[in-house]
């Protein structure tokens, strides 16, 4: 019903903002990658819309831009995901970072937000997969060896690097290497 609001931005209170179009005084729940995006109060902004109408409320929700806005949709879709709760995914990952997620399967990077266990990480892997995976904000690559680096990078996050580290690590690593050989030189590069 209402798809994008156009307006100044009277007030920031993570995650609402309030957008006056008009007159008229939106509050609008936004994920916090969008929210850290918006200017000053007294600025214009323009904010895509999603329209919730539940029982009790009616909740509007805004994105920067139509990659959130989508990605939140189809996190919606998926039962026993709220607004809510999409939009503390939205706000945990960007919409590359949940891409890439889902493309290598790694349940470990859903886990990491507040909200988010077990469980509900493996179904939206599972739910999502080729929904929001390798289309959005992936690089295409080879099955095998995305498998082998899924691999090496889920050893690397087990032995306690962040993701920072992990990933430059396997940046550096030959395209065709194999998990245990591709550990070893990820490890001797670490320890540099």
């Amino acid at each position: 019903m209402i798809g994008r609001l156009t307006g100044t931005l009277t007030d920031k209170n993570p995650p609402e903002v309030v957008l006056d179009c008009h007159g008229v005084g939106y509050e609008v729940s936004v994920p916090m990658s969008t929210f850290y995006n918006l200017p000053a109060p007294g600025e214009r902004v323009t904010l895509l819309t999603h329209f919730v109408v539940r029982e009790d409320a009616q909740v509007l929700y805004g994105f920067a831009a139509a990659e959130e806005r989508g990605a939140f949709r189809q996190l919606i879709k998926i039962s026993g995901i709220g607004p809510r709760m999409a939009l503390g995914v939205l706000s945990g990952l960007s919409v590359a970072e949940l891409s890439q997620a889902i493309t290598r399967q790694d349940a470990g990077r859903l886990v990491k937000i507040p909200g988010i266990g077990k469980k509900t990480a493996e179904r939206l892997l599972l739910e999502l997969k080729g929904k929001l995976g390798a289309d959005i904000g992936a690089p295409p690559v080879h099955a095998a060896a995305s498998d082998a680096q899924a691999d090496i990078l889920q050893a690397l996050l087990a032995l306690g690097y962040n993701d920072k580290e992990a990933a430059a690590a396997l940046k550096a690593l030959p395209a065709e290497v194999g998990v245990s050989e591709g550990i070893r030189l990820a490890l001797k590069a670490l320890a540099k």
